[in-house]
């Protein structure tokens, strides 16, 4: 009898994952951070999901580009708190 392989799991790039950001504080409030990740369109695309308890979230479009996922992270993460917080702040 031979062995079939097992097949793996790879998710399908194109369906977006999400990653949890560390939280954003204002004043006090604190509001949790998602980044959704996807392929398209040959690159890897990103947005941001502000979740405030009790509240609406709040969602950017696509603003993160990056030809792999190294780069996407890395502009991901030259952000500082305070465009988060404008970012957050704009969706109002």
């Amino acid at each position: 009898m031979t062995a079939q392989p097992h097949p793996s799991y790879a998710p399908d790039p194109r369906e977006p994952t999400l990653h949890e950001l560390p939280p954003l504080r204002i004043a006090d409030q604190t509001i949790a951070i998602h980044l959704s990740v996807r392929w398209g369109d040959g690159a890897w695309r990103g947005r941001l999901r502000f979740t405030v308890p009790g509240g609406r979230d709040r969602e950017t479009t696509e603003i993160f580009c990056g030809t792999s996922q190294e780069e996407l992270w890395r502009s991901v993460g030259s952000l500082g708190n305070h465009h988060l917080r404008a970012l957050y702040q704009s969706l109002a």
